[in-house]
């Protein structure tokens, strides 16, 4: 018995972490567009891309870390556009994030109808990212069940959420980001170039995005289908502001809601007699429940969302 219940919880852990992966990678993407002050909601439709570029590039290539690359170079390209418009042409940024939204999922199936002969809206089959552990890390108890049921993408988002949070409060890079994002008038006149800053890090959330998205296709499932992303890119959004704004915050976050997707994974199999749909709405539940219950307690950038003019007053 007690077997059992060490494997169900490290069961249930080594899923939280899975799926916790996509959303932290992007919430970290909007930790950084957001501290530069622009508000990024095209963040869903970044990870579509990422997703879908992710399984085109190993389907051309066979090879997923050539996969990675298509993912960060699409969710960039795509964040640019974003970019340009919410920072040069200074377009209303909530706006400009949901036209990216509806954009990318309409250009990704699209793509699947040209590139994969139009397969009932999803992509062929292939490799995922190859995990394989050195024997004497499996052979340890209890951890090394839990790294056994990893893969590379959630150890490289843990690792990025402290390389987050050194970078931003830890280094001068990381503290013009934040001046920009609080006061950016004030840093112009002390010589940064705001619009040199924002548009770099909100290319970063997009290429951040895209890894997200990638560490869902190729990371999880070896496939894109249309609907995948499911809103986790809002998730992510709403982990940046439940976790105020901070790396280790969204984390902390992210976590929270992906449990509750893997609760209801480990809930349906221990055979509870409840409606499907009530498990399957548990981390939409949640993320709800966070925003309500916290989102007055948070702090945002006091410039978000609000476009810079050099010379404006």
């Amino acid at each position: 018995m007690d077997n059992i219940i060490v494997v169900s919880i490290i069961s249930l852990i080594t899923a939280t972490l899975r799926i916790a992966t996509p959303l932290i990678f992007t919430s970290l993407g909007g930790v950084f567009s957001e501290r530069s002050g622009v508000v990024n909601i095209g963040l869903e439709g970044m990870m579509t891309i990422g997703a879908f570029f992710a399984v085109y590039g190993t389907y051309i290539t066979g090879s997923p870390v050539v996969g990675i690359v298509f993912a960060l170079v699409a969710g960039g390209l795509l964040a640019l556009i974003h970019a340009v418009l919410s920072i040069h042409l200074k377009s209303d940024q909530v706006i400009s994030g949901t036209a990216i939204n509806l954009f990318a999922t309409a250009l990704a199936s699209f793509l699947i109808y040209i590139l994969f002969n139009g397969k009932g809206g999803q992509t062929d089959l292939v490799t995922l990212l190859p995990y394989n552990l050195p024997k004497f890390i499996v052979n340890i108890p209890i951890i090394g069940d839990i790294l056994s049921g990893l893969n590379w993408f959630v150890i490289m988002a843990i690792v990025l959420v402290f390389v987050a949070h050194f970078v931003l409060y830890k280094t001068s890079i990381g503290l013009r980001i934040r001046s920009v994002g609080e006061h950016p008038k004030a840093a112009d006149t002390l010589g940064i170039n705001v619009y040199l800053v924002r548009y770099i890090c909100v290319i970063l959330s997009g290429m951040l995005a895209g890894l997200g998205g990638a560490a869902l296709s190729i990371g999880i499932t070896p496939i894109y289908r249309e609907g995948m992303i499911a809103g986790r890119g809002f998730i992510a959004l709403a982990a940046v502001i439940f976790g105020n704004w901070t790396p280790i915050g969204s984390f902390g976050a992210c976590l929270l809601f992906a449990f509750g997707e893997s609760f209801q994974i480990f809930a349906q199999g221990l055979g509870w007699s409840l409606p499907s749909e009530v498990f399957t709405i548990i981390p939409y539940l949640l993320t709800m429940l966070a925003l309500a219950g916290f989102v007055g307690k948070t702090n945002a950038p006091a410039a978000s969302g609000e476009a810079y003019e050099k010379n404006g007053r």
